[in-house]
């Protein structure tokens, strides 16, 4: 991503972190999320039923920041490898840390430290050791080759300007037989100029989605085989305009047409093979 998006980013996601310490909860259907979906509930429950965040550390769904479940098209199986990318507060990785086991291992990729601080700490509290947050992009994955059996993600790809370099990242590490299981945002509309060049809209996860045409192009170009992506939450106006007053980031003047994006995005489920 551009340099000016990468660190509006990273201030964003650091503030998050810090405020995850506190009560406030900040999630999907919050209007200082991510990336709000239409729903008006402002708690995980709306993403995560309550089997999933039994026994997670308040700081971790706190800083949830995700679109969806990616836990549930991941089909997880004990003794397996899995990296997170984008892992923020770690509540991705710790429920699958459940599902692999001792004989499984999970990673954590995040390029915040303040985020990886947090995750750190949550860890620390859960006392589990199957369980490795790790510093770095996820255009440049610090893993060896056929590492890992599944990659998840949770509203992330769609903030790298570079996306078949994340993604040709992600076909690398998985294993042969690997899976991909994420949750993203793609565009079900054309997207102007303003909004891709709005370094406010990027840190909003919106305005760098991808088409879905696109996405499967892009996942087929790297290597992924098996694509699927089934849109689940479309956004409308008000849920962006939500987006857009959340955000409290110095340095960004956005003039964009909220009322023109109504219904341009979706939150979607996105499943491949390597």
């Amino acid at each position: 991503m551009g340099e000016e998006v990468k660190e509006k980013v990273k201030e964003y996601y650091g503030s998050i972190a810090k405020r995850a310490n506190g009560s406030s909860k900040i999630s999907c259907c919050s209007p200082s999320s991510c990336c709000s979906s239409s729903c008006s509930v402002s708690d995980n429950s709306m993403i995560y039923s309550h089997e999933y965040l039994k026994g997670l550390p308040a700081e971790a769904v706190n800083a949830s920041l995700g679109c969806a479940n990616p836990l549930s098209i991941a089909n997880l199986k004990a003794g397996e490898k899995v990296l997170d990318l984008g892992s923020g507060g770690g509540i991705d990785v710790f429920i699958a840390s459940k599902y692999v086991g001792q004989k499984g291992y999970v990673y954590g990729l995040d390029m915040t430290d303040e985020m990886l601080s947090l995750a750190n700490r949550n860890k620390k509290k859960m006392g589990i050791t199957n369980v490795e947050f790790i510093k770095g992009y996820i255009e440049d994955i610090p893993l060896p080759d056929e590492t890992v059996d599944v990659i998840l993600s949770n509203c992330v790809i769609n903030l790298c300007e570079s996306k078949e370099k994340a993604l040709s990242e992600a076909y690398r590490v998985l294993k042969t037989g690997g899976r991909l299981a994420i949750a993203d945002i793609v565009a079900l509309k054309e997207i102007s100029e303003d909004v891709k060049k709005s370094a406010e809209m990027w840190v909003g996860c919106i305005a760098g989605a991808l088409p879905i045409n696109e996405y499967k192009s892009i996942l087929s170009k790297v290597g992924f085989k098996n694509i699927e992506i089934s849109p689940v939450n479309v956004y409308t106006k008000d849920v962006i305009e939500n987006i857009k007053k959340g955000k409290n980031i110095k340095g960004i003047d956005l003039n964009v047409d909220i009322s023109s994006l109504d219904g341009t995005f979706a939150g979607a489920y996105i499943r491949a093979a390597k």
